[in-house]
């Protein structure tokens, strides 16, 4: 089973990494355009100001959750390292069930209350003329992929022996 969750981030990482690719490319060109647009042509096109916002919005959000699942997240564990490791182990279990509620909660739940609220309201963004639900449906997305991250790394951790689970730390400590 955790031969599969493995195999199913890794693919879904390297998809994340694909459309987060695309999207700052699209964000660079769309900068350019825009600083191209404002200093040779005069006036700035409308348009590349409110993509830019959107692009950022989702690489923001989804590079989080790609951050998230790769453990390439800023964590400050200076005190839990000082504990014996079965109480290591308990707090990052701890931890991972505490992220798992808020990316239910906010990204999940909000995030989809949201999307659907702005569609149903039929909010367009100005420029674009885009509905702004489509523009929000970042955080359910990004919410989608941090639970399942968390629900793989809250398996690891539970799968991991607490002796082992926080080897690499254990030695540095040492030396």
């Amino acid at each position: 089973m955790l031969k599969r969750l493995l195999q199913l981030k890794k693919w879904m990482t390297k998809a994340l990494d694909a459309v987060l690719i695309v999207a700052v490319g699209l964000l660079v060109l769309d900068v350019v355009w825009g600083v191209f647009t404002r200093y040779v042509m005069g006036e700035q096109a409308k348009w590349t100001e409110e993509l830019a916002r959107f692009l950022l919005v989702w690489v923001a959000l989804l590079g989080g959750a790609v951050a998230f699942g790769t453990k390439g997240h800023l964590g400050v564990d200076y005190f839990v390292g000082k504990f014996h490791p079965s109480t290591r182990k308990l707090m990052a279990v701890f931890s991972h069930l505490i992220v798992l509620f808020f990316a239910g909660a906010v990204f999940l739940y909000g995030g989809s209350r949201v999307v659907v609220d702005a569609l149903a309201m039929e909010q367009m963004t100005p420029a674009l003329g885009w509905k702004m639900g489509y523009v929000y449906l970042a955080l359910p997305l990004a919410g989608i992929f941090m639970v399942l991250f968390t629900i793989e790394n809250l398996a690891e951790t539970i799968a991991t022996p607490a002796a082992s689970l926080h080897e690499a730390e254990d030695v540095l400590e040492a030396e």
